[in-house]
């Protein structure tokens, strides 16, 4: 049986997953050229790694579309000398595009089987500037703060205040939001105290594990 070709694949979807979706950055598109998206899934999912669909992990966790999370990146506008939060990093691919468009990136994840993980990862395929670290996500991480760039790696039904507090003056939040079926890319940004914000494309995301929408009771 011949080996599966992941370059190719790999290749195929940078084609004709990320670059039809407007995604023009050519750093960006480098860094998903690069990044063996492979080798971040489950062993029994390996053959879904490319396919334009989200991946589940089966643990609260999923890998994005590569165009969701390609244009929430791109539309972040991450510069070379920015430090990013990369929220929900599960098993640390998000982290590794990241890695390769900023300065630093911190990942954070809540239990330590996921930040071993997703370390291991990272240090097997050579990413020096980033580190996972273990806390509550709705906390963010503000001892490695503050960051020029927040993005979430799943949908959620409201932005905690936390994050906003951890955003740099100039500084950008890429989210998915949903409260109904479709999800919209929402692109905050903070000026002294205030934080404007702007839908930049819809998406069918899953909900990040915990920030699903509150239930409401009718009497």
């Amino acid at each position: 049986m011949p080996q599966f070709d992941f370059d190719a694949a790999r290749e195929t979807m940078v084609e004709s997953q990320i670059r039809t979706a407007d995604v023009t950055d050519l750093d960006l598109l480098a860094a998903f050229r690069r990044t063996p998206r492979e080798k971040f899934v489950p062993a029994n999912r390996m053959a879904l790694a490319y396919g334009d669909a989200v991946v589940d992990y089966g643990d609260g966790r999923s890998l994005l579309r590569p165009r969701d999370f390609a244009k929430l990146v791109q539309a972040a506008d991450i510069k070379a000398n920015e430090v990013v939060l990369d929220l929900g990093c599960a098993r640390g691919y998000s982290t590794a595009i990241l890695a390769q468009i900023a300065e630093t990136v911190v990942g954070l994840e809540t239990d330590e089987d996921r930040v071993t993980r997703a370390t291991d990862l990272l240090t097997d395929i050579g990413v020096l500037n980033a580190a996972v670290v273990q806390g509550d996500l709705k906390r963010g991480a503000a001892e490695h703060g503050p960051f020029d760039v927040i993005i979430v790696n799943g949908a959620v039904s409201a932005v905690p205040q936390a994050w906003f507090g951890q955003l740099a003056n100039g500084g950008r939040l890429a989210v998915i939001m949903r409260d109904g079926p479709i999800g919209r890319a929402t692109l905050y940004t903070k000026s002294g105290d205030a934080v404007g914000d702007r839908v930049v494309f819809d998406a069918n995301a899953p909900m990040l594990s915990g920030f699903e929408v509150e239930p409401s009771f009718v009497f």
